[in-house]
């Protein structure tokens, strides 16, 4: 039977639907299907320092190590990257000959031997090497060099016939580098020939197998030494025998050039503070504590260097806890501990590690990305505004510092490190497949010109103009900046295998009293006291005891702030003629007020600024600062109103003391002064001429013969020193006019 007309509808509509269905179900379906998969795990690095010439020790050290890795690390499919890195020391001027064939042979078997199948083992190469250490770096699976360094001539301490054999097996065994090279390197005099082949690509042979290769596969024309150079305009090696690192790049043997170490962890995809060795791997434990807490500044930064120096050369340190808690303060400071953080080196293998449970802010932060690990709170904040505003010739200095590749900051990204203390750097996040890169507007400028460069896939603005980059403890993880989050001390110290509390590098007794009289409890204490005592010293006869006291708080006050660089002479002066100024309007002046208003501003603004490091607050945390500041200001005044209110009824009865103070008068006493001075009467001055000794603005005083009494002008400002008359008298009330002045 035919189908209806709407049953054809009906029909078509089901198969639209089921195309529409298949068509969502399929991408979505293939999308969870990926999604499903399991990310790739992380590569873990752990890296070791093999210093040169190779000796007995230094093959133990290396074993130690690969045994700790691998019982920390079970090799997982390649997942464990182990990394020597080949260390020539500072005073070694002959990049690091000397290292007997027996045991740079024993480290190559040790590193070609079956315990480390599983295992991706790296030679890091930063500086020129030569001799047998050559034969250890060849073992590994992957060699990474500095561009500028050299590695071969590898019998120059002892070359012989004996030792070719060895080398062509260790050769064979990993096949970094090819076995006719690595004999080129162990005995300048041979000849190697670069040969391209249509069948296996590239080849490198002597030149009595050329024949012989020719046999077996399509050789191109014009085979050339490896001395030549690779290109017409190229250069060649450095030197029979011996290979930059960019001519080891060009041709294959290594798989990437690192400057700094932060480009070796991006080439072999591992975190920043894994190129880093630990001395826990290769040695006991020995971790000690340094706390850098507030203000940077001169002091602080010389007593953290001090202490870290202290714990690692005289206390056998191995592992420092930075522990953090500033708002920054000072650039030059800053750097100066910076630096102080990387020639630790200088005394061995040090790891340093900066816990930041609350802030490393502005300047702050270059201590702490100084360090070979960073862990935070999750909340914690990691640069961004600080407690100053910096000068462009700080920040200047700053960039210079940051983006050299050989300081403190290898680790990182240079421009992310800037600008978390420079509002005016912009930084772009730079992604392509497999790569993440940070470049400051300058760097990306110029890659964008460069018509060879690759083009990134995704260019991501990261910073707000005008803004010092901040992050807290989740986004530093995120872009690498630190290693870890973490809840608590307890929770750091079981993540690197603590199980004591470091030992707390603890500051002299002198340093700790610096410390408490430079807090907001002890300024509050200081500024509570320094009034009590001037205002004993105020109802006091003469100069005395209140006086010295008050003298000595306020000295104390001033000489903390100052050493902690809140304070300059702007503060000190400004209070000074503060408190003169109310004098002058208590003793000399009294007036309408204007001496001792202004007075008491001065001494307010004095003390607020000399607890902070600003005019006036630009960013959040400069005005939680100024909250704090008034605060304790607030805090004061109120203390130094109720101890005056006490002591004014204490003090005039207290054994001893109440003959030092005056006691204001009271019951019978008053009522009789009250009624004598309502009794007063001065009209024998009325028409007699004087002179007044203040200025009369109205009130003020006058000399009359020996005597000296309060008068009051007539309306008319009186200057010091104008003869005057007395017009009116009504009983104490006595009214002048300047004589001469009229009627």
């Amino acid at each position: 039977m035919a189908m209806q007309p709407a049953e054809h509808r009906a029909c078509l509509y089901r198969l639209c639907f089921a195309l529409a269905v298949v068509a969502i179900a399929l991408p979505g379906g293939v999308a969870a299907a990926e999604d499903d998969k399991p990310a790739a795990e992380t590569r873990i690095g752990c890296t070791v320092r093999v210093a040169l010439p190779i000796t007995g020790a230094t093959t133990e050290r290396v074993r130690r190590f690969v045994d700790r890795a691998l019982s920390k690390y079970p090799p997982d499919e390649n997942r464990l990257v182990l990394i020597f890195e080949f260390e020539v020391p500072p005073k070694q001027a002959e990049y690091g000959r000397g290292s007997k064939f027996g045991f740079a042979l024993v480290l190559a078997d040790l590193l070609t031997s079956k315990q480390l199948q599983g295992v991706h083992t790296v030679a890091y190469v930063p500086q020129s090497i030569q001799g047998h250490a050559v034969l250890a770096v060849m073992a590994c699976d992957e060699i990474v060099m500095a561009k500028d360094a050299t590695l071969g001539l590898a019998g120059i301490d002892d070359a012989a016939v004996a030792m070719e054999a060895t080398y062509r097996e260790i050769a064979n065994r990993r096949r970094t580098i090819p076995a006719e090279v690595a004999l080129w390197m162990l005995d300048k005099s041979r000849e190697v020939l670069v040969v391209d082949t249509i069948e296996a690509g590239r080849q490198f042979v002597a030149p009595a197998a050329l024949a012989e290769l020719k046999k077996k596969q399509t050789v191109k024309p014009s085979p050339r030494k490896l001395c030549d150079p690779l290109e017409p305009q190229g250069s060649a090696a450095a030197e029979p025998g011996l290979l930059t690192g960019n001519e080891a790049w060009k041709l294959g043997f290594v798989t990437s050039l690192a400057e700094r170490r932060v480009d070796l962890a991006n080439a072999l995809d591992v975190p920043p503070q894994d190129v880093e060795e630990d001395p826990g791997m290769v040695g006991e434990l020995k971790a000690f504590q340094v706390n850098l807490t507030g203000l940077m500044n001169s002091d602080l930064a010389s007593r953290a260097e001090r202490m870290m120096i202290e714990a690692v050369e005289k206390k056998g340190a191995n592992f420092i806890c930075l522990w953090i808690d500033s708002p920054g303060g000072s650039v030059d400071f800053s750097l100066q501990l910076a630096n102080a953080v990387k020639n630790l080196d200088r005394f061995g293998s040090v790891r340093t590690v900066a816990y930041i449970p609350d802030q490393a802010r502005a300047d702050a932060a270059l201590v702490a990305l100084a360090c070979t690990e960073v862990a935070m709170a999750s909340n914690a904040v990691l640069g961004g505004p600080g407690a100053r505003e910096f000068s462009q010739d700080d920040l200047a200095m700053m960039r210079e510092a940051v983006a050299d590749p050989k300081g403190p900051w290898r680790l990182r990204p240079w421009p992310l490190v800037a600008a978390m203390v420079d509002p005016d750097l912009t930084v772009h996040r730079c992604r392509r497949a497999g790569e993440t890169v940070y470049l400051s507007q300058k760097e990306l400028d110029a890659y964008r010109r460069d018509l060879q460069a690759k083009p990134w896939h995704e260019v991501t603005q990261i910073t707000v103009p005008r803004e010092q980059f901040k992050v807290d403890g989740t986004q530093a993880v995120e872009y690498r900046l630190a290693a870890r989050t973490v809840g608590d001390f307890a929770e750091f110290k079981r993540a690197y295998n603590l199980e004591n509390d470091p030992a707390i590098v603890a500051p002299g007794w002198a340093d700790t009293l610096v410390d408490w009289l430079t807090s907001d409890l002890a300024k509050g204490i200081l500024l509570v006291v320094g009034f009590l005592a001037l205002y004993i010293e105020l109802h006091s006869p003469g100069i005395g005891l209140g006086a010295f006291v008050a003298l000595v708080c306020f000295a104390v006050f001033f000489s903390m702030n100052v050493l902690g660089g809140t304070a300059g002479w702007l503060e000190i002066t400004l209070f000074v003629v503060g408190i003169c100024c109310v004098l002058v309007e208590v003793f000399v002046l009294p007036g309408f007020g204007v001496f001792g208003l202004g007075g008491g501003i001065l001494v307010l603004t004095s003390l607020v600024l000399a607890s902070q490091t600003f005019v006036f607050p630009h960013n959040s945390y400069q005005f939680a600062r100024l909250e704090r500041s008034l605060l304790t200001i607030a805090g004061a005044a109120a203390g130094f109103v109720a101890a005056a209110i006490a002591i004014r009824h204490w003090l005039p009865r207290a054994p001893v003391v109440n003959q030092m103070f005056l006691e204001p008068p009271t019951g019978a006493e008053a009522e009789d002064l009250s009624r004598r001075e309502s009794l007063v009467d001065l009209g024998d001055l009325l028409g007699t001429r004087g002179t007044t000794t203040t200025q009369l603005t109205p009130s003020g005083k006058a000399r009359f013969g020996n005597r000296l009494v309060d008068v009051i002008s007539d309306g008319d400002l009186i200057a010091r020193g104008t003869e005057i008359e007395v017009v009116e008298v009504h009983g104490a009330r006595v009214v002048v006019k300047a004589v001469g002045s009229g009627q």
